[in-house]
């Protein structure tokens, strides 16, 4: 059985790259009941291409906000989207959708993603898989993504668990602590790489609005908040270099991680879900994710019916 989801898509200057992500989604098979958009502030022709299309879609409204003179990634797209979660009766929807405008989603993305939750109720979050079109190239390329979480381009929430694990964070690494939440309450985070649910990012992960390598140091410094120890990150970091841009990007990681320490940035407040996060991370390291993941999810199965009604 189908059901009735929102999204809510903040934006900045997206005018280079919307209209692809507008298109996709009018075309769903499975149409959102709302798509909150809000416009955090553009200077671009962003606000003009977003009356356009909600003149055109009735699902669609428009949440405005005042220019504060610069792109915030991180803490500042959850502000915005939370800005547009506050004009929505939460309590009317099955699903809810964080959705970046750089998008392209194939057609049959909500419609399969509705159905995968309908399928396991302890499914609280996922997404599909994002790729990359290679500019020199042109093949479609992985980002490489690991299973155990929504990609955070594309968070994809039953209601009751987003407002179980208390919604994101508001600062960086809000997409990895998600999960890590949801894991903590007994609930599945999950994405697939699977046909009908690859989706092309226009706009490489990790990547910030001045360039990849600053969105790299950054992630580190996420990993850093989080509470992530060093020999995961450094495995972390050992990993990254063996994808785009090569080396440098780990490397990058791996200083946003230790100038992080350096200057004393605070940390991640709920100690017991960051104990949690570093037991996940050791197992990952000495069994695998993909087993760590599955074995975790198993034991946590109590703590999810126990919190049932």
């Amino acid at each position: 059985m189908l059901a009735s989801y929102v999204i809510i898509s903040p934006c900045r200057n997206e005018a280079n790259f919307m209209r692809n992500t507008l298109d996709s989604v009018v075309k769903q098979s499975v149409l959102p009941s709302l798509w909150v958009i809000v416009d955090d502030g553009s200077t671009d022709d962003t606000a003009n291409i977003l009356a356009e299309y909600a003149q055109k879609h009735s699902f669609i409204r428009i949440v405005s906000r005042e220019n504060r003179g610069h792109r915030s990634v991180g803490p500042g797209v959850i502000e915005a989207f939370y800005e547009g979660l506050e004009t929505v009766d939460l309590k009317q929807y099955d699903f809810l959708c964080k959705l970046d405008l750089d998008l392209i989603m194939p057609v049959r993305y909500f419609e399969t993603l509705i159905a995968k939750m309908n399928e396991n109720p302890r499914l609280g979050n996922c997404s599909g898989k994002p790729y990359y079109i290679d500019k020199v190239t042109g093949a479609f390329v992985s980002e490489g993504c690991g299973d155990e979480n929504a990609i955070g381009a594309s968070k994809f929430y039953r209601r009751e668990c987003f407002e179980e694990i208390g919604g994101f964070v508001r600062q960086v690494m809000w997409d990895g602590i998600d999960g890590h939440r949801c894991r903590q309450l007994g609930w599945i985070a999950m994405s697939w790489d699977e046909p009908d649910i690859r989706f092309t990012h226009l706009r490489p992960m990790g990547s910030s609005q001045q360039n990849i390598i600053t969105g790299r140091i950054r992630h580190g410094f996420g990993q850093y908040f989080m509470g992530t120890g060093v020999v995961y990150m450094l495995a972390s970091s050992l990993y990254r270099m063996t994808r785009p841009p090569l080396v440098i990007g780990g490397l990058a990681m791996m200083w946003g991680y230790i100038k992080s320490g350096l200057t004393g940035v605070p940390r991640f407040e709920d100690k017991t879900l960051s104990a949690f996060i570093k037991r996940y991370q050791w197992a990952c390291l000495l069994k695998g994710k993909k087993k760590a993941t599955a074995e975790l999810n198993d034991k946590q199965a109590a703590v999810w019916l126990d919190s049932r009604p």
